[in-house]
Protein backbone atom coordinates (compact mmCIF):
# COMPACT_ATOMS: atom_id res chain seq x y z
CA UNK A 1 0.00 0.00 0.00
CA UNK A 2 1.33 3.49 -0.90
CA UNK A 3 0.61 7.21 0.52
CA UNK A 4 1.13 10.18 -0.87
CA UNK A 5 3.36 12.50 1.44
CA UNK A 6 2.03 15.77 1.69
CA UNK A 7 4.02 19.36 2.36
CA UNK A 8 2.85 22.12 4.97
CA UNK A 9 1.36 23.13 1.64
CA UNK A 10 -0.90 20.57 1.36
CA UNK A 11 0.85 19.41 -1.62
CA UNK A 12 1.47 15.98 -2.43
CA UNK A 13 5.09 15.62 -3.23
CA UNK A 14 6.25 11.84 -3.21
CA UNK A 15 4.47 8.20 -2.57
CA UNK A 16 5.86 6.34 0.25
CA UNK A 17 5.19 2.52 1.31
CA UNK A 18 3.38 2.15 4.13
CA UNK A 19 3.73 -0.59 6.48
CA UNK A 20 1.15 -3.90 6.56
CA UNK A 21 -0.20 -3.00 9.22
CA UNK A 22 -2.31 0.08 7.26
CA UNK A 23 -3.37 -2.53 5.00
CA UNK A 24 -4.74 -5.46 7.35
CA UNK A 25 -7.91 -6.99 8.12
CA UNK A 26 -10.15 -5.12 10.22
CA UNK A 27 -10.97 -7.08 13.57
CA UNK A 28 -13.30 -4.64 15.08
CA UNK A 29 -14.87 -7.52 17.67
CA UNK A 30 -11.02 -7.87 19.16
CA UNK A 31 -10.82 -3.65 18.94
CA UNK A 32 -14.00 -3.54 20.84
CA UNK A 33 -12.18 -6.29 23.71
CA UNK A 34 -9.48 -4.04 24.14
CA UNK A 35 -11.33 -0.85 24.50
CA UNK A 36 -13.96 -2.15 27.33
CA UNK A 37 -10.73 -3.73 29.30
CA UNK A 38 -9.30 -0.19 29.11
CA UNK A 39 -11.86 1.29 30.63
CA UNK A 40 -10.81 3.11 33.72
CA UNK A 41 -12.94 4.98 36.27
CA UNK A 42 -12.71 6.88 39.44
CA UNK A 43 -13.38 4.83 42.20
CA UNK A 44 -15.82 6.78 45.00
CA UNK A 45 -17.48 5.76 47.92
CA UNK A 46 -18.84 7.29 51.42
CA UNK A 47 -16.48 6.56 54.67
CA UNK A 48 -16.67 3.10 55.80
CA UNK A 49 -17.55 4.58 59.43
CA UNK A 50 -20.16 6.69 58.09
CA UNK A 51 -23.22 6.84 59.93
CA UNK A 52 -21.61 4.12 62.49
CA UNK A 53 -20.38 6.53 64.63
CA UNK A 54 -22.46 6.28 67.69
CA UNK A 55 -23.34 4.03 70.71
CA UNK A 56 -25.84 2.35 68.91
CA UNK A 57 -25.10 -1.29 69.17
CA UNK A 58 -27.33 -4.42 68.10
CA UNK A 59 -30.99 -4.06 67.49
CA UNK A 60 -33.44 -3.31 70.66
CA UNK A 61 -34.70 -6.43 72.10
CA UNK A 62 -38.63 -6.74 73.42
CA UNK A 63 -38.21 -9.40 76.28
CA UNK A 64 -39.36 -9.23 80.00
CA UNK A 65 -37.66 -8.54 82.50
CA UNK A 66 -34.37 -7.32 80.68
CA UNK A 67 -32.79 -4.44 80.91
CA UNK A 68 -32.73 -1.86 78.31
CA UNK A 69 -35.30 -4.07 76.77
CA UNK A 70 -38.21 -2.00 74.53
CA UNK A 71 -40.87 -4.53 75.89
CA UNK A 72 -44.21 -2.53 76.17
CA UNK A 73 -42.88 0.66 74.68
CA UNK A 74 -44.49 0.14 71.78
CA UNK A 75 -41.53 1.20 69.59
CA UNK A 76 -39.68 -0.64 66.78
CA UNK A 77 -36.66 -2.45 67.45
CA UNK A 78 -34.01 -0.56 65.55
CA UNK A 79 -30.66 0.48 66.96
CA UNK A 80 -30.68 2.95 69.31
CA UNK A 81 -28.65 5.48 70.81
CA UNK A 82 -29.17 6.66 74.31
CA UNK A 83 -29.66 10.75 74.64
CA UNK A 84 -30.34 10.43 78.67
CA UNK A 85 -31.58 8.06 81.46
CA UNK A 86 -33.41 8.01 84.19
CA UNK A 87 -33.21 4.44 86.65
CA UNK A 88 -34.72 2.02 83.96
CA UNK A 89 -36.23 4.86 81.46
CA UNK A 90 -34.65 5.89 78.66
CA UNK A 91 -34.67 8.99 76.17
CA UNK A 92 -33.24 7.52 73.08
CA UNK A 93 -33.91 7.77 69.12
CA UNK A 94 -32.98 5.51 66.36
CA UNK A 95 -29.55 5.39 65.19
CA UNK A 96 -26.92 3.80 62.27
CA UNK A 97 -29.38 2.17 60.43
CA UNK A 98 -30.71 4.09 56.70
CA UNK A 99 -34.05 4.83 57.54
CA UNK A 100 -32.97 7.21 60.36
CA UNK A 101 -31.81 10.43 61.30
CA UNK A 102 -27.98 10.53 60.42
CA UNK A 103 -28.09 7.10 59.70
CA UNK A 104 -25.85 5.09 57.05
CA UNK A 105 -26.73 4.74 53.28
CA UNK A 106 -28.75 1.75 52.25
CA UNK A 107 -26.97 0.96 49.15
CA UNK A 108 -23.67 3.12 48.98
CA UNK A 109 -21.47 3.16 45.93
CA UNK A 110 -18.59 0.68 46.56
CA UNK A 111 -15.07 0.88 45.31
CA UNK A 112 -14.67 -2.57 44.25
CA UNK A 113 -17.23 -2.67 42.06
CA UNK A 114 -15.91 0.51 40.22
CA UNK A 115 -12.27 -1.33 39.64
CA UNK A 116 -11.82 -2.98 36.52
CA UNK A 117 -10.30 -6.40 36.19
CA UNK A 118 -10.36 -7.26 32.77
CA UNK A 119 -7.41 -8.37 31.25
CA UNK A 120 -6.05 -8.91 27.63
CA UNK A 121 -3.67 -10.72 26.01
CA UNK A 122 -0.78 -9.54 23.98
CA UNK A 123 -1.30 -10.58 20.15
CA UNK A 124 -5.16 -9.70 20.93
CA UNK A 125 -3.66 -6.28 22.08
CA UNK A 126 -1.26 -6.01 18.83
CA UNK A 127 -4.07 -7.26 16.29
CA UNK A 128 -5.87 -4.78 17.88
CA UNK A 129 -3.69 -1.68 17.50
CA UNK A 130 -3.41 -3.02 13.94
CA UNK A 131 -6.96 -2.80 13.32
CA UNK A 132 -7.30 0.61 14.52
CA UNK A 133 -3.82 1.49 12.29
CA UNK A 134 -5.58 0.03 9.26
CA UNK A 135 -9.17 1.42 9.90
CA UNK A 136 -7.31 5.08 9.59
CA UNK A 137 -6.47 4.11 6.10
CA UNK A 138 -9.91 3.25 5.12
CA UNK A 139 -12.50 5.63 3.52
CA UNK A 140 -15.67 2.87 4.56
CA UNK A 141 -14.23 2.98 8.14
CA UNK A 142 -14.03 6.77 8.20
CA UNK A 143 -17.43 7.79 6.54
CA UNK A 144 -19.14 5.04 8.81
CA UNK A 145 -17.71 6.44 11.97
CA UNK A 146 -18.71 10.47 11.18
CA UNK A 147 -21.92 11.26 10.29
CA UNK A 148 -21.14 14.26 8.31
CA UNK A 149 -18.46 12.26 6.33
CA UNK A 150 -18.66 10.51 3.32
CA UNK A 151 -15.97 8.71 1.14
CA UNK A 152 -16.43 11.77 -1.61
CA UNK A 153 -15.18 14.08 1.27
CA UNK A 154 -12.14 11.93 1.86
CA UNK A 155 -9.52 12.78 -0.82
CA UNK A 156 -6.38 10.36 0.24
CA UNK A 157 -5.78 8.08 3.08
CA UNK A 158 -3.74 7.34 5.22
CA UNK A 159 -2.82 10.99 5.83
CA UNK A 160 1.15 11.43 5.78
CA UNK A 161 2.78 14.83 6.41
CA UNK A 162 6.68 15.78 5.97
CA UNK A 163 8.40 16.37 9.47
CA UNK A 164 8.41 20.14 8.57
CA UNK A 165 4.86 19.94 10.18
CA UNK A 166 5.80 19.31 13.55
CA UNK A 167 8.60 22.48 13.96
CA UNK A 168 5.44 24.54 13.37
CA UNK A 169 3.74 27.08 16.10
CA UNK A 170 0.15 25.92 16.54
CA UNK A 171 -1.53 28.60 14.21
CA UNK A 172 0.58 27.19 11.15
CA UNK A 173 -0.19 23.39 12.22
CA UNK A 174 -3.90 24.37 12.06
CA UNK A 175 -3.62 26.21 8.31
CA UNK A 176 -1.37 23.25 7.24
CA UNK A 177 -3.59 20.72 8.44
CA UNK A 178 -6.36 22.62 6.54
CA UNK A 179 -4.55 22.49 3.34
CA UNK A 180 -3.80 18.65 3.53
CA UNK A 181 -7.19 17.37 4.53
CA UNK A 182 -9.32 20.41 3.16
CA UNK A 183 -11.35 23.22 4.72
CA UNK A 184 -14.59 21.36 4.52
CA UNK A 185 -13.01 17.86 6.20
CA UNK A 186 -11.09 19.94 8.37
CA UNK A 187 -14.18 21.87 9.91
CA UNK A 188 -16.06 18.34 10.65
CA UNK A 189 -13.14 16.46 12.86
CA UNK A 190 -11.73 19.50 14.40
CA UNK A 191 -12.01 19.88 17.94
CA UNK A 192 -14.57 21.69 19.82
CA UNK A 193 -16.31 22.34 22.68
CA UNK A 194 -19.49 22.97 23.51
CA UNK A 195 -22.16 23.39 26.33
CA UNK A 196 -24.24 20.58 27.64
CA UNK A 197 -27.99 20.43 27.60
CA UNK A 198 -29.80 19.51 30.72
CA UNK A 199 -28.80 19.19 34.03
CA UNK A 200 -25.18 17.88 33.88
CA UNK A 201 -24.22 21.89 33.65
CA UNK A 202 -24.57 21.84 37.36
CA UNK A 203 -23.10 18.63 38.36
CA UNK A 204 -19.51 19.44 37.01
CA UNK A 205 -19.99 18.66 33.37
CA UNK A 206 -20.64 21.88 31.53
CA UNK A 207 -18.55 21.00 28.36
CA UNK A 208 -18.95 18.78 25.64
CA UNK A 209 -15.59 17.86 24.07
CA UNK A 210 -14.96 15.61 20.75
CA UNK A 211 -11.98 13.32 20.22
CA UNK A 212 -11.13 15.65 17.06
CA UNK A 213 -8.37 14.44 14.78
CA UNK A 214 -4.81 12.96 16.08
CA UNK A 215 -1.53 13.81 14.88
CA UNK A 216 1.07 10.83 15.34
CA UNK A 217 4.46 11.92 15.38
CA UNK A 218 7.82 10.07 15.98
CA UNK A 219 9.38 9.42 19.46
CA UNK A 220 11.72 12.47 18.96
CA UNK A 221 9.49 14.78 17.33
CA UNK A 222 8.30 17.43 19.48
CA UNK A 223 4.88 19.22 18.80
CA UNK A 224 3.35 21.54 21.37
CA UNK A 225 -0.36 22.31 20.94
CA UNK A 226 -3.32 22.36 22.87
CA UNK A 227 -6.02 22.44 20.05
CA UNK A 228 -4.57 19.25 18.34
CA UNK A 229 -4.54 16.09 19.86
CA UNK A 230 -1.07 14.54 19.48
CA UNK A 231 0.38 11.42 19.93
CA UNK A 232 4.17 9.29 19.76
CA UNK A 233 4.73 6.08 18.47
CA UNK A 234 5.42 4.91 21.78
CA UNK A 235 2.49 5.73 23.55
CA UNK A 236 -0.14 5.17 20.69
CA UNK A 237 -2.56 2.71 21.52
CA UNK A 238 -5.87 1.80 20.43
CA UNK A 239 -7.61 3.86 23.06
CA UNK A 240 -5.94 6.75 20.80
CA UNK A 241 -6.55 5.43 17.50
CA UNK A 242 -10.27 4.28 18.28
CA UNK A 243 -11.73 7.18 20.36
CA UNK A 244 -15.70 6.63 19.87
CA UNK A 245 -15.13 3.62 16.87
CA UNK A 246 -12.88 2.72 14.60
CA UNK A 247 -11.58 5.35 11.79
CA UNK A 248 -10.72 8.50 13.40
CA UNK A 249 -9.20 10.37 11.11
CA UNK A 250 -5.32 10.83 11.92
CA UNK A 251 -2.43 12.21 10.22
CA UNK A 252 1.10 10.71 10.47
CA UNK A 253 4.69 11.95 10.27
CA UNK A 254 7.14 10.82 7.67
CA UNK A 255 9.30 9.56 11.04
CA UNK A 256 6.13 8.17 12.94
CA UNK A 257 5.26 6.14 9.50
CA UNK A 258 9.06 4.45 9.49
CA UNK A 259 8.77 3.61 13.21
CA UNK A 260 5.18 2.02 13.02
CA UNK A 261 6.84 -0.29 10.37
CA UNK A 262 9.91 -1.44 12.47
CA UNK A 263 7.69 -1.34 15.31
CA UNK A 264 4.83 -3.85 13.72
CA UNK A 265 7.08 -6.14 11.46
Amino acid sequence: MKAKIFNIDGKAEREIEMPKAFSSRIREDIVLKVLEAKKSQQPYSPSLTAGKQHSASGRIIHQRKVWKSGYGRGMSRVPRKAHSRKGSQFNWVGAEVASTRGGRRAHPPKVIAMINTLKINKKELEQALISALSATASKKEISNRYEKISEKDISAVPFVVEAKLTALKTKDIISSLKKILGEELFSKVEKKRAIRSGKGKVRGRKYKVNAGLLLVTGDKEKVKSNIVEIQTVSKLGVSDLARGGLGRVTVYTEEAVKELGAKLK
